[in-house]
Formats: C-alpha cells, structure tokens, sequence
C-alpha cells in the first residue's frame, strides 16, 4: 500500500499519522485483549464473565481505532479512519473505567465495609450508571461528529464529547477520593459508620491485597492522566495545538491506556481478588489479631 502525503496544512491531523506507531500500538492491544492467557482467555479461566463488557470491550475499541489511525498514516486526507480513530480512542477506556469501579466495591467487602461511608454495592451502582452516562454522552458526541456536514457540527459533536468525558473525570476523582477515605479509615481501624471495631468483620491485607490495591491505584492514576489529557485536547478544538500533536497523544492517550489494560493482565483480579463465601470471611476476621474471635480463642488456649 502507497503512502499518500499531502500539505500539513491541508492535513485533518495536522500531522501524518506514524505507521511505526499505528503497528505498535495494534499489536499492544491485540495481544492484551486476544491472545492466550490474557484477557478474553483470562476472563474465561476465571469466570470473570464482567471482564468481556469492560475491559475485554475496551481492547476490541482501542484496535478500531489504532486501526483507523494505521489506516490514515496511507491516506491522512481521509475522513471516515480519521473519525473512526478519534470516536473509539475517545470512548474505548469507559468500558475499562468501570473494571475499577467494580474492583473497588470487591475490596470494599472483602476488607470491611464498616470502613465505608457507603456499602459495597452502592459503589458499584453509582459508579457503574455514572460511566454509562458518560459512554452514552461520548457516544451521542462520537455520532454527531461522525456525521456532520460541517466543521462547526463536527465541533458541537466534540463539545459533547469534552461534557462526557469531564463528568467521567470527575466521577473518578470522586471514587479515587472514596477510596482513600476508605483505605485510610481501615488501616487506622475508624469505622465510618458508628460502628466500633470491637468484632466487626475486617480481613487482614494479604499480599494479594496489597498487589490488587497497588495495581488499581496505577491503574487509576493513569487513567486520570489520560482524562486531562483529553480534556485539554477537546477544549482547544479541532484547531488546537494539543490536538494537533502527535507526540502528546502517542504519550498521554496511546500509552496511558496501554499501561492501564497490561496492569489488569499482570495483576489480573482473578488471580489476585477470587469470590469468597461468607464463611471464609468470618474465618480471616476470627483469625485477625486484636479481633473478637482472636481474643476469645486465645483465652480459651
């Protein structure tokens, strides 16, 4: 296939989309969400059944798009890879978005939810409707501009899609804050909910723990990078130098979300936070020093 160049400033991207990252970057995703023992294998070893909507849905947008941006590295005057590259790569980290929202609410109960201002299940609920608005705001974003006629209705459908993206950051910098708050609470033992530590259930941080914690809190943390990322960029417009710089998109979107999806493969929740009963809760919280359960038994002894 011939590469077409045309004038940069005849240039939708304002540069000619790199091939060599285009590759890159399609190989990446493909090999995270497709291969043996990754996500989609590993969603299915593990049962994790939610692992195909979120973070398995977010490989298969992140390839369209590369796959549009590889598309326009031949023909950068083309409209529909350039539209096709920009909707996905905008919309596609929601779905794994929501993969952190679901672990916290696990951590949550498998830790103490005393330490909670609200239950394990409220996380999920909350966060979850409030990514969904925000992928159906991107999305309602991403069709308009896709369809638009003209310059100033492809910049309404990019202002839509700037309103849901700035909900979606401030939805995780609302549950990143509810989860230090949390975390806080239970290491220094401060039940949030009137409730005394005195034999309420709090499970020791295991390693695995530990491990899941530290790799959602990368996870997040890039993920909020990205967000500001891409706030700036649709602020400018189609015109604005963020925009229409390669190297920051390769940088703060293409990497960001590549580091965000291969830390939930290496440090997969399968692995690292299994489903337990109810049973095997009550056992770790009777076996934690200082609890009820450890005093009663050591007495006894």
């Amino acid at each position: 296939m011939s590469t077409t160049t045309i004038p940069i400033e005849d240039n939708q991207y304002g540069y000619n989309p790199s091939e060599a990252a285009g590759i890159v970057f399609i190989a990446l995703f493909g090999i995270s969400t497709s291969t043996p023992f990754l996500h989609i294998s590993q969603a299915t070893y593990y049962k994790m059944w939610w692992l195909f909507p979120t973070a398995c849905l977010c490989g298969v947008g992140e390839l369209a798009g590369w796959s549009g941006r590889l598309w326009s590295s031949f023909n950068p005057d083309l409209s529909n890879p350039y539209m096709i590259q920009i909707t996905t790569t905008i919309i596609s980290p929601t779905p794994l978005i929501a993969v952190n929202f679901i672990l916290l609410s696990r951590i949550v109960e498998r830790l103490g939810a005393q330490y909670s201002f609200v239950s394990a299940r409220w996380y999920t609920t909350v966060f979850l409707c409030c990514d969904i608005v925000a992928l159906v705001v991107q999305g309602a974003g991403g069709g308009l501009a896709a369809s638009a006629d003209t310059r100033s209705g492809t910049q309404r459908g990019a202002n839509i899609m700037l309103a849901g993206i700035v909900f979606q950051f401030v939805a995780i910098i609302v549950y990143t804050t509810c989860a230090v708050e949390f975390l806080r609470r239970y290491t220094h033992d401060l039940p949030a909910r009137g409730q005394t530590s005195l034999g309420a259930r709090k499970t020791p941080l295991t390693p695995h723990l530990r491990s899941m914690i530290g790799a959602l809190a990368f996870s997040t943390l890039v993920l909020l990078i990205r967000s500001v990322y891409r706030i700036i960029e649709l602020s400018g417009g189609w015109s604005g130098s963020v925009i229409l710089t390669q190297k920051w998109f390769l940088a703060f979107d293409g990497a960001m979300i590549t580091l965000a999806i291969y830390t939930m493969n290496i440090f997969h929740p399968g692995r690292l936070l299994p489903p337990v009963s109810e049973s095997e809760l009550d056992e770790a919280a009777m076996k934690r020093p200082g609890s009820r359960g450890s005093s009663e038994a050591s007495m006894l002894a």
